[in-house]
């Protein structure tokens, strides 16, 4: 049988609305003209509640990574000492620009497919027996599904220390979760356009506090492009210091508009419903989750096929059958699990594809009928949460 709407359910990129698309489509105007001013300065303030910010939010015309390395140009000198939190594949890329620039870097691992243990974190801080800069760690490990307590830690980091300055790698979650920067202690927030902004990829975000902005401009590390204090001064005066991504930057105010029709709080219970509907089906279709249930992240969902034949067989016959994209595991989980994203642009009903394709091809696979046993559990959540 053929599909011929293609269902992309990976944890980056994510499908992008109609209604975002019209936008990015629409004539060009000049990056230094009035028309992009207007375009600009509703983007910059239109994000704040979606991060949880006060000041305007900085766009970069970039990728995620670049907010990850800016976050920490900006904030830490080359003498410094900074930590990472490290439990997945991009907690490593965080302590590998880490490792780039400066010589104090110190990791905390955490397992992969574990949260961080807060007062574990806190005592291996108080062992380094040195005066910490900052804190680096991830609000969603992406690689695992982890969704890391990041109200706790900067809770008890502050606590520990009030002058670290607390940085979070927001780019597979922010959309879809509640944060506010002043109530979770965060100084530096930094996201992505291609996750549960449901933008395509191109544009990054920079969240920060007051403290941090004046760290900007007190920070000796080089950088040029990625350097905060441009972007800062630019969107003062509605604009970008570099060129941008136009057609992005209305994309954002097209999301900002979707968001406000849903209602934030709606966009959040809506991705924790799925989540927990797609955990229920995919244990019913007996495929093990790879993270607990208390610290799953809302937009993408790990698990562990029985074989690695098995493995293969569902990611390429979901694809070639049935016209869906999920992702592999990173790191060394590659061969070991498979990951559903589930973000932005996404229904219950987007999901009941993906758990009646796992139904058919399960039950081929295993000579074992599970045709209904994944959609009813998954349609039982949906009905008791909704």
């Amino acid at each position: 049988m053929h599909y011929y709407q293609p269902l992309l359910l990976t944890p980056g990129p994510t499908p992008v609305p109609d209604e975002i698309m019209a936008q990015i489509q629409l004539p060009m105007v000049g990056h230094r003209s009035p028309d992009f001013e207007t375009i600009a300065e509703e983007a910059f303030s239109g994000l704040k509640p979606i991060f949880g910010a006060q000041n305007d939010i900085l766009i970069l015309t970039s990728s995620g990574t670049s907010v990850l390395e800016a976050s920490m140009l900006n904030i830490a000198n080359p003498d410094d000492h900074i930590v990472i939190i490290v439990s997945g594949a991009f907690g490593n890329r965080f302590k590998q620009i880490a490792e780039t620039y400066y010589s104090n870097v110190h990791v905390f691992e955490v397992t992969w497919g574990k949260a961080v243990n807060v007062a574990q974190f806190i005592d291996y801080i108080k062992s380094l027996n040195v005066k910490i800069t900052a804190v680096f760690s991830q609000f969603c490990e992406t690689s695992t599904g982890v969704l890391h307590p990041i109200h706790k830690l900067g809770k008890s980091l502050k606590t520990y220390d009030k002058d670290i300055f607390f940085v979070v790698d927001g780019v597979s979650c922010i959309g879809a979760v509640e944060v506010d920067l002043v109530k979770d202690n965060i100084d530096v927030l930094v996201s992505g356009s291609q996750k549960a902004i449901m933008l395509p990829p191109g544009l990054a975000f920079v969240a920060y506090n007051d403290r941090a902005k004046q760290r900007f401009n007190e920070v000796t590390t080089p950088r040029f492009y990625l350097d905060l204090n441009k972007y800062i001064d630019s969107a003062n005066n509605h604009s970008t210091p570099f060129t941008p991504n136009v057609a992005l930057f209305r994309g954002v105010n097209a999301y900002v508009d979707l968001v406000k029709h849903e209602g934030f709080n709606h966009v959040i219970e809506r991705h924790y419903l799925i989540r927990d509907a797609l955990r229920a089906a995919l244990t019913a279709l007996n495929l093990k989750l790879l993270v607990d249930d208390d610290v799953a992240s809302p937009t993408v969902t790990a698990f562990i096929p029985n074989t690695k034949d098995e493995l293969s067989l569902i990611k390429n016959q979901l694809k070639s059958r049935f016209n869906i994209t999920i992702a592999g595991g990173q790191g060394h989980l590659k061969g070991k699990i498979l990951r559903i994203g589930h973000m932005g642009k996404i229904s219950p009903f987007d999901i009941l594809s993906v758990v009646s394709a796992l139904e058919l091809i399960l039950t081929e696979a295993r000579k074992t009928n599970y045709i209904g046993t994944g959609i009813s559990k998954f349609m039982e959540v949906i009905h008791h949460e909704s």
